[in-house]
């Protein structure tokens, strides 16, 4: 079976592919045409990407693919209804990286409330103001309000209870479970937006979540409130989020995720909302510690040898 990666992907994961058998070609660097023409290219019947799109041209031109894993919990960059279209599979592995991932909210969490980020540029400066920087809030007895209360978002109210904080989330389902275990209260989004002094985002990106977060919403929230994003870009109105922010309407964000991502080969982005003081980014790494990358291979793995044994497609999303 001939399996193509078109992404970063745990060696390991590569290494036990072999050994299953597969015929396995690496290009990470492969997007758009040049992904499209290693598809036709190499007649591959698995193909494993992360980040990079996978679009309805890409199938059209694959008549040999089967299945399309994404190494990774979210698949909206993969046109999953061309694909079902084409009679291919797609695939996800998701919960592997929930831990990462919140840990990486945790940590944006505490940066924002103790300005890290402008501390230690400050201190490259030569700049010492430790009257300003002295102005934190604290964490403990803060509400943290939890939009999603999938894996993720369990992951992370489940580390912020540590800190002792008062924990409310919105979902459309309820989670009785969840919420006797960690102490935790469901509300409307709408009290949510209102109530909580850290918001935390954790839905799936596509047309049902595109701008959750936007002009009136970002109205609706606490002028001290910080608004964490480590799921989808798209989520947030990123424009409205910058204007919000400069004017004081919202205390300031930190994003892992933005809607105009550079592709995996890119080497710049200029998106004006990291311009904004008091809001945050990082390169999209919430799940990129090696913990992470190596659960989501052994998952990526255990489902091409599902496929392979039995025909099996786990984890189908389509």
């Amino acid at each position: 079976m001939k399996v193509l990666i078109a992404d970063k992907f745990e060696q390991s994961g590569v290494a036990r592919l072999r050994e299953l058998g597969a015929d396995v070609t690496v290009d990470p660097d492969l997007k758009d045409d040049a992904l499209r023409d290693a598809m036709a290219r190499t007649g591959c019947k698995v193909l494993i990407v992360r980040s990079t799109r996978v679009t309805e041209a890409m199938f059209a031109g694959a008549p040999e693919l089967a299945m399309v894993i994404r190494a990774g919990s979210g698949f909206d960059t993969i046109d999953t209804a061309a694909a079902a279209a084409k009679g291919v599979r797609v695939c996800n592995c998701p919960g592997m990286n929930s831990v990462a991932v919140a840990e990486l909210t945790l940590g944006m969490m505490i940066a924002l409330d103790r300005r890290i980020v402008d501390q230690s540029v400050d201190l490259r400066r030569g700049v010492w103001n430790k009257k300003e920087y002295g102005k934190a809030r604290g964490l403990k007895g803060r509400t943290l309000g939890v939009v999603g209360l999938g894996r993720i978002g369990y992951a992370v109210a489940k580390r912020a209870a540590a800190f002792d904080m008062k924990l409310i989330y919105a979902d459309e389902f309820a989670m009785p479970e969840r919420e006797k275990e960690l102490g935790i209260a469901k509300v409307s989004f709408g009290e949510l937006l209102k109530e909580a002094d850290f918001i935390t985002l954790h839905v799936p990106g596509g047309a049902g979540t595109k701008h959750l977060i936007g002009q009136d919403e970002l109205a609706s929230m606490k002028s001290t409130a910080f608004l964490i994003n480590c799921s989808r870009g798209g989520i947030i109105d990123q424009s409205a989020l910058a204007d919000a922010v400069k004017a004081g309407t919202v205390g300031g964000a930190a994003l892992d995720v933005f809607e105009n991502e550079p592709g995996a080969a890119d080497k710049e982005f200029s998106d004006p909302v990291v311009q904004v003081d008091h809001i945050y980014g990082t390169h999209h790494v919430g799940a990129s510690t090696d913990q992470a990358q190596s659960a989501v291979a052994d998952e990526a793995v255990r489902i091409v040898s599902g496929f392979m044994k039995s025909g099996e497609f786990l984890n189908c999303v389509n």
